[in-house]
């Protein structure tokens, strides 16, 4: 059953880790001038995580996302005009990914448009690195 208690503004994403031998890599997108997980707005009748699992795959091509940490999530607080996003924490086994929804924006040399970065350690992936 579809979460009826979100705004309009509600929008769900996944942080996407990579394990590398350099360490715990996650994948960014940018929009703009702005680097941020791949998410986006939660349709009416449509889980969250349902959500953000087609955001990746449409923003980024990924599939065959992992979940190892279960279906966990967190939310931001309000944002950008009251916005809230839920972001979901996944592995992915591939860093072979395409940035299809900035294609659709029609920048030039969309490929330098997505990136996977290595990320100091925190609470989320202390936990990702523990496996």
């Amino acid at each position: 059953m579809a979460d009826s208690g979100h705004s309009r503004r509600f929008s769900a994403g996944v942080v996407v880790i990579h394990m590398a031998q350099s360490g715990v890599q996650y994948l960014l997108l940018r929009a703009y001038k702005n680097w941020d997980f791949p998410k986006g707005l939660v349709e009416p009748g449509e889980q969250p995580l349902d959500a953000a699992v087609r955001e990746v795959k449409e923003e980024t091509t990924l599939v065959n996302l992992a979940f190892d940490w279960g279906h966990e999530y967190m939310d931001t607080g309000p944002y950008n005009k009251g916005k809230i996003s839920r972001y979901y924490l996944a592995r992915s086994r591939t860093r072979r990914c395409i940035c299809r929804l900035i294609q659709n924006w029609g920048f030039r040399n969309t490929r330098r448009r997505v990136g996977w970065a290595l990320k100091p350690r925190s609470t989320w992936f202390r936990r990702a690195s523990s496996l």
